[in-house]
């Protein structure tokens, strides 16, 4: 489960590529007020709906909030969430950064997470998933052992970097109700998206266990005609036995001692 934490900024310094907002050149008041309202009243249901199934996540989230938003870091700091950095803010991009800028911005996000959260984060996940050729290598240089910006597969593969170990963990752009929301579907289209996905991914994983993700975020599934919707979606998965929510680095940690993971980067090193 990767509830998607994010701060976008009102006013983005720094626009390469493309720009966050629709409503420009006025500031898009509305754009930005949806985003805060799942930071202010969105994120609270979705602590909600994942208590009451005793959920533990992998928080796919904007670094910065643990600095502007104390009673949210306090909140998942009190449920021993992992939290992924996915940047600073979800409005700086890093296309475009040269590789010693990235380096930097990679590194400001450790700095905010080992002074707030006492420990280095596992994962990373680039901000509006504005990765670089750069990226993986600069984040096996920061320590970082799994990475997210790829969506090649449903299980993990280890990655060749310069140097260190990297290890792609699967992330969904499909079962993720920011691109289901741009399609317009509703919560209830969505669970059942989820659902399906999982049988599918269920019945394979008795073969060969399979990662599902499910990416959420406060101002979407948040709201109040969609929550229910989760709900409902979680305790159809949770009803079947053989299940295992596990964090990002429980995942990462079971598949590095598997004897394949371990004979794929010996091929990687080799080649």
């Amino acid at each position: 489960m990767a509830p998607n934490i994010e701060h976008y900024e009102y006013l983005p310094q720094k626009i390469r590529v493309r720009n966050p907002w629709s409503r420009t050149p006025h500031p898009d008041i509305l754009g930005y007020g949806l985003r805060d309202y799942g930071n202010r009243v969105g994120v609270w249901r979705l602590m909600e709906v994942f208590d009451r199934f005793r959920l533990r996540c992998t928080v796919s989230l904007s670094s910065a909030v643990l600095q502007m938003y104390p009673e949210i870091a306090e909140g998942m700091l009190q449920r021993d969430w992992e939290l992924m950095s996915h940047g600073l803010y979800n409005t700086r991009y890093h296309w475009n950064l040269t590789e010693d800028e990235e380096r930097a911005a990679i590194e400001e996000c450790q700095q905010i997470h080992r002074r707030i959260a006492g420990k280095p984060f596992e994962g990373w996940f680039s901000p509006a998933a504005s990765n670089t050729l750069h990226t993986p290598d600069l984040v096996a240089e920061a320590g970082i052992r799994y990475l997210c910006d790829l969506y090649h597969d449903d299980q993990p593969t280890p990655l060749r970097v310069r140097q260190g170990t990297l290890f792609l963990l699967p992330y969904s752009m499909e079962i993720n109700d920011s691109i289901c929301w741009r399609r317009g579907m509703e919560g209830a289209e969505f669970a059942r998206k989820i659902c399906d996905e999982f049988d599918t991914l269920y019945a394979e994983g008795a073969v060969h266990g399979k990662v599902m993700n499910i990416a959420v975020h406060p101002f979407i599934m948040g709201q109040p005609h969609c929550i229910e919707h989760l709900a409902r979606a979680l305790e159809y998965i949770l009803s079947h036995s053989g299940m295992w929510c596990a964090t990002g680095t429980e995942i990462i940690d079971w598949y590095a001692r598997q004897p394949l993971a371990d004979q794929m980067l010996r091929l990687q090193e080799a080649g």
